[in-house]
């Protein structure tokens, strides 16, 4: 997790692989939705979040340009799931939804500190994605929610080679909240689209 995401608004590069879900859906809820749209995308640890907010930013169907929030960037440390999901869900969301300054404070992984506040734009559409996503009542607050699911033991794979290493150590602390979040939150059921990847 602590690698840090692709700036906000970067393409990936090369062909999407055969194995992931169609996002053509997605892509139709958004265009239906207000301009200043946001997207929640909910789902364990390394089952494609990441990669399927890269492919809507590429292939958004509006003439707005989307701003970008991993969750991974405000986690307070690797015990900090709930606490990452809550911070999102006051300063991003209920905030927008009241029609005050919105927006998050990244968490530095090098010193184990907060650091810069990010204001996001109101009327620019968001996508938020990460583990938490669709904590509480986030769902109210968004206009399209995805939950993305895949293989326990394919998630496991992706998730300690994207962190080469990094990760490795922390993985059954993380899975354990995750397994607490789903259990209490039931995120899944709050999805509007449910995708599983290859």
């Amino acid at each position: 997790m602590p690698a840090g995401p692709a700036p906000a608004g970067s393409v990936p590069t090369g062909s999407v692989p055969a194995a992931e879900p169609d996002i053509g859906p997605i892509l139709a809820a958004i265009a239906r939705a207000p301009r200043n749209a946001v997207v929640l995308i909910d789902g364990p640890s390394g089952a494609g979040k990441s990669t399927l907010a890269d492919r809507l930013l590429a292939a958004w169907p509006t003439d707005a340009v989307p701003q970008l929030l991993r969750l991974d960037d405000v986690y307070p440390g690797w015990g900090g799931l709930a606490a990452g999901a809550e911070l999102v869900l006051n300063g991003l969301l209920h905030a927008r939804t009241a029609g005050h300054s919105a927006g998050w404070r990244r968490w530095d992984w090098a010193s184990l500190a907060q650091a810069e506040w990010h204001a996001v734009a109101p009327d620019r559409p968001v996508i938020v994605e990460g583990c938490g996503s669709l904590v509480g009542d986030a769902a109210r607050h968004a206009a399209v929610t995805v939950w993305i699911s895949a293989d326990d033991a394919v998630r496991k794979r992706r998730a300690l080679e994207r962190d080469a290493g990094g990760f490795d150590a922390h993985w059954d602390e993380w899975q354990a909240q995750w397994e607490r979040y789903e259990e209490l939150e039931q995120p899944r059921q709050r999805a509007g689209i449910v995708l599983e990847a290859g």
